[in-house]
Order: C-alpha cells, then structure tokens, then sequence
C-alpha cells in the first residue's frame, strides 16, 4: 500500500508533467533527512535549469521519518512524499518509477555522497535520447572518491565478480546515483525480480543484456561515515542475485520484447551485429583506401599497404572493437575489398 501527501501547492498526489524526477528512498532516516532535502531542493531551486520534482520514498519506517517528509512536503515547494508500507529500496523506486509522468526517472541516496553538479550530465544524454540508462560511476577515470579501504575493496571486488560472471561492461553498479528514461524503466523494471539493494544492479544488467545504451558519468563521492548498511548480509543478497541472473539467462529469459525496446536502440541480436560489423567494415575501408593512395607514392606499395593496415587497426581499436578474431576478420575483408577494387581497376583500363 502507497499513501501520497498534498504538495506545498495544495494539489493532490498526482504530479505535474516534469524533466526529471527525483527519488530519494528512505528507511529509518529521521536524523539526516530533513537536512539533505533542504540541500538538494535549495540546489534544484537555484542551479538545476530543467523542471524537477522530488519524490521522499518512505519504505516501512519505524521512527519519525514518514513525519519529517510529511512537513518537508507541505513546506517546500516542488517536493512530495510516498509511504510504503514493505522495506525494500527497490520496492520504493519500482512504485515511484512505474508512476511516474516524468522525461526522466532518477534516484540518489539520501546522505547525498555524490557531489549535486553531476545531475545535469547524468539526465541530459536521456533527454537527448543519445541513452537509455545513465549511472554514477565511482570507479570511472575521473572520479575523485573518499572513502574507507573496507569499502573500496568490497566495491572493487564486487564489481570485478560482476564482470566475471556477468561480462556486464559499465564499471559502478552500486554508486547511488542514477537515471532512467521513463519509457525504458517501464519497459524494464517489469523484469527486475529484486526488491532489495540488489535492484539497480538487476536493472543495469538486464539493460545491458538487451542492448540498450548505458551513459557512466564520473562522479565526485563522499563515503557516509553513518551509514547504516549491513555489507555482510548485502553482500550475500547480491552473490545470490548474480547466481540467479546467470541462471536467468542461461535459460534464455530477461528478454525485452522487440516491440518494448526504444526505437533508436540497436539491438544485441544478429541484424544488430550485422549493421555494426557493415558500418565499422565500411569506415575501415574507406580509410585503408584513401590511406593506400596517399602512402603508395612516396613509400611503395608493400610499405603503404603495410602502414595502411596498421591505422586501420587502431581505427577498429578506437571503435571498441575489441575481439582478436573481429579484429582479423574486419582487417583481412578491408584488404580483400581494397585488392579486389585494385584489380578491377587496372582490368578495365590497364589490361582492357
């Protein structure tokens, strides 16, 4: 059960048409909560320049929070409050996500860890569609975090089982701080099984897992020396969801239907592959033709091809491709249509 409180403005639960909504989940938070929404809304309120609302996610709180987010959202304008009556902080952003009207669904830990100035570079890629998921990334080149060493090993040994057993390619799915178009949350969200901490982590790698684009903004990040997480019994929930995605997959599940995917995603399945590997093939060629022509002068013919061939593997190097046997096959088809275009030309005007 969900209970909505009236805004500063008097209106009802239903919120207004926004860029972006923000959700703070909260269980037991009575001592930092109030300080940490008047920050945010006084940060939204002077800095942020796209239409916002805040949404305090209260999940089954024991103590004076559900009334302290009752005052805030009656005081500050552009901030309501949910209760729900099951903890889980994956519960809380499932219900506030899935009814949502926002562009752009997000959430943040309540200690506020990561530096606000990273909001606007976490949205934007969705606004402009260039994305479909963004996250905070503690672990990204740039990212300047302060934090104990226990920490930091259990983030990094975390996201190193994760890559493991996953292969998941984005390098912080714990970091509190990340951002959903609306139209890929609902479509998403529906196949996240977890309720718990282990949500966000589920719904990176199901997105993943269906070819969707993941933004990694580098963040500036403050450990909460308060915080009040159990990381042993954490741990374990997440060591059991890793299990139970792999096993997801194996068994063919966590598939989005084609007709749920955005339009301007290319897929994971074998066409996507085929444009991809036609675009990368076509560019390579291009330029091992141009390069061919530029360099056969002055350094001979075996020394251009030579050359021309290396750039154009630092060209599949720059475009991600990182497989050997790709890299192999890309270069020796370049070599291949380049020979063949060769031959022909002097067929037709050489040997004619």
């Amino acid at each position: 059960m969900t209970t909505a409180l009236l805004s500063a403005e008097g209106s009802t639960s239903r919120q207004r048409a926004v860029d972006v909504e923000i959700v703070i989940p909260v269980h037991n938070e009575e001592a930092g909560l109030e300080e940490s929404v008047r920050r945010l809304h006084g940060y939204l309120t002077d800095r942020f320049p796209l239409t916002w609302i805040v949404t305090i996610a209260d999940n089954a709180s024991r103590d004076r929070t559900w009334g302290i987010a009752c005052r805030l959202a009656g005081e500050l304008s552009g901030v309501r409050a949910v209760h729900l009556d099951e903890k889980g902080r994956g519960r809380a952003l499932r219900s506030t996500w899935m009814a949502s009207t926002a562009a752009v669904v997000s959430y943040m830990d309540v200690d506020l860890s990561t530096d606000l100035d990273a909001l606007l570079p976490l949205v934007a890629p969705l606004l402009t569609g260039h994305s479909d998921v963004a996250i905070g990334s503690r672990l990204a080149r740039g990212a300047q975090v302060v934090r104990g060493p226990k920490r930091e090993v259990i983030s990094r040994t975390y996201n190193l089982i994760l890559r493991a057993t996953l292969r998941n390619g984005f390098s912080d799915a714990q970091c509190g701080f990340k951002a959903v178009r609306r139209d890929v949350a609902v479509a998403l969200v529906p196949l996240v099984e977890d309720n718990g901490w282990f949500f966000d982590t589920e719904l990176l790698v199901i997105a993943e897992h269906n070819g969707l684009r993941i933004h990694e903004v580098p963040v500036d990040w403050v450990d909460d020396p308060d915080s009040r997480v159990n990381i042993t019994s954490t741990a374990v929930d997440d060591l059991k969801g890793i299990w139970r995605l792999t096993r997801r997959f194996a068994r063919g599940e966590g598939r989005l239907p084609v007709d749920a995917l955005p339009v301007n995603t290319v897929g994971s399945g074998l066409a996507g592959q085929l444009v991809r590997f036609g675009s990368i093939g076509l560019l390579s060629t291009a330029t091992f033709a141009v390069l061919f022509l530029v360099l056969a002068g002055p350094l001979g013919p075996v020394m251009g091809d030579v050359v021309a061939l290396a750039v154009c593997a630092a060209v599949l190097g720059g475009l991600g491709v990182s497989s050997l046997a790709l890299e192999l096959l890309l270069v020796t088809a370049i070599n291949a249509a380049v020979t063949t275009g060769r031959f022909l030309l002097m067929r037709r005007w050489v040997f004619r």
